[in-house]
C-alpha cells in the first residue's frame, strides 16, 4: 500500500530523522551529544517542547539508554540517537530492552573508529549493529538509509515495527547521511500494514488488571532458557518477514555491486561509468542490515558472474554477502577511518577484476 505524502522540505538528515519522529508520535527523547550526530538532540529540544512531549539532554549516554527503557515501560514511543562510541556506551541498556521486549528505535549516525576515532563518515558499527552488539543472545532489527528521505521514512517504519514485535530498531546512517541536506518528502504513514498489538503488557498503573512486570532477570532454573526460546522464534519471524532491499540495473547485469548507505549512492556513479564502457554492472542495496535481505540476493545473483561488495569499513558487511551466496566469486573494496571509496576507483577496480 502507497502510504500518502505531503510537501518536500530541505532537511539535513538528521533533521529529517528527527522530525519523522516527532510525526511518528516519539513521546520521549533522551541523548547525549555526540559529533557529526548533534542536529537530532538540537531538533528534538525544541520540537518535542513544542508539541508537549518529553526531552531530557541526559547526563551521559549511558543514562539516556535507561531512560528511555524506563520511558517505553511506561507503553510511550521513545527515541534516543547517538554516535558510534555514544551507541557502544547503551549498549548495556539495548541487551536490557531486547531481554525485556520493550520496544524502541535508536539512531547511530556512524562515525570513525575505533575508539574515539574521528567525526568523518564510515560504516565499520555493522558488526556491532547486525550482532547484538551488547551482551547475550538477541538480535535488533537495523535499517540502513541512503538519503535523508528514506531516513526519515525508516525511522517511522521502525517505530512501527519496534511496537508490532516489542523490540529495539537501530536506524544505522553514517555520517554523509546524517549531515547532507536534501527534498524531504514525509509519508503520513510508515507503511506497515500489520496492526498494532495494544501494549497490555505496560506499566501504566494497576487498575482492574493483575500486575504488569517488565523485567530480564530470569533466576529460576530453565526460566531463561525458556524466555530466551521465545525471542529466539520473534527473531526467527522478523527474519522472515523484514528482510527489505533495492535494486538498480540489474536485469541485464553480469556483475553486482552490493553497498548500503552512502556508498550505495557512490556506487550509482560507479555504474554509469562502467556502463558507457559496456560493462554490465548492477547494485544490489540492502536496506535492512538485519535481518540481511539473503532471499533477493540469492534470487538476482544467478546470472550474476561476479560480486564486488563496497563498504566504509574493512569489510563487515562481506560476510553476510558470503554466507547468502556461498558459490559466488567475491570481491571486496573498502576504506576505513573515514575514508571513502570513489566512484572512479569501484570502477577501476571492477574493471581489474571483471576481466
Amino acid at each position: 500500500m502507497k502510504a500518502k505524502t505531503s510537501k518536500k522540505v530541505l532537511m539535513s538528515g538528521n533533521e529529517a530523522m528527527a522530525e519523522a519522529a516527532i510525526k511518528a508520535n516519539c513521546f520521549f527523547y533522551a541523548g547525549y551529544p555526540i559529533t557529526p550526530q548533534n542536529e537530532i538532540p538540537s531538533y528534538m529540544a525544541k520540537r518535542m517542547h513544542d508539541e508537549g512531549r518529553v526531552f531530557i539532554q541526559a547526563e551521559s549516554e549511558i543514562a539516556a539508554i535507561n531512560m528511555v527503557f524506563g520511558a517505553s515501560a511506561c507503553g510511550v514511543r521513545v527515541l534516543t540517537s547517538s554516535s558510534s562510541p555514544g551507541v557502544s556506551l547503551k549498549q548495556e541498556g539495548i541487551s536490557y530492552m531486547a531481554g525485556a521486549e520493550l520496544p524502541a528505535v535508536i539512531i547511530n549516525v556512524m562515525r570513525g573508529g575505533p575508539g574515539l576515532g574521528n567525526i568523518a563518515s564510515a560504516q565499520s558499527d555493522y558488526f556491532q549493529s547486525t550482532r547484538g552488539g551488547g551482551h547475550g543472545d538477541y538480535f535488533t532489527p537495523c535499517f540502513a538509509p541512503y538519503s535523508p528521505e528514506e531516513a526519515a521514512r525508516l525511522v517511522m517504519l521502525g517505530f512501527d515495527l519496534a511496537d508490532f514485535y516489542r523490540t529495539p530498531v537501530l536506524v544505522l546512517a553514517d555520517a554523509i547521511i546524517g549531515q547532507m541536506m536534501e527534498a524531504v518528502e514525509f509519508p503520513k504513514e510508515s507503511g506497515f500494514t500489520k496492526k498494532l498489538p495494544p501494549k497490555t503488557w505496560a506499566l501504566t498503573g494497576k487498575s482492574g488488571r493483575t500486575a504488569n512486570i517488565v523485567k530480564s532477570f530470569f533466576l529460576k532454573e530453565g526460566g531463561l532458557e525458556v524466555h530466551n526460546e521465545h525471542l529466539r522464534k520473534k527473531w526467527q519471524k522478523i527474519k522472515e518477514n523484514e528482510q527489505r532491499s533495492d535494486t538498480h540495473k540489474t536485469n541485464d547485469a553480469k556483475y553486482l555491486i552490493i553497498a548500503y548507505g552512502s556508498e550505495a549512492r557512490i556506487a550509482l556513479e560507479a555504474i554509469d561509468i562502467l556502463r558507457a564502457k559496456k560493462v554490465k554492472v548492477g547494485l544490489f542495496r540492502p536496506i535492512s542490515l538485519w535481518p540481511y535481505p539473503e532471499k533477493n540476493l540469492k534470487t538476482i545473483s544467478k546470472k550474476i558472474r561476479k560480486v564486488f561488495v563496497v563498504e566504509q569499513s574493512l569489510g563487515q558487511m562481506v560476510e553476510d554477502v558470503h554466507l547468502s551466496i556461498p558459490e559466488k566469486e567475491i570481491h571486496f573494496l573498502g576504506k576505513t577511518g573515514g575514508g571513502i571509496p570513489k566512484a572512479h576507483e569501484i570502477a577501476k577496480f571492477i574493471e581489474k577484476h571483471a576481466k
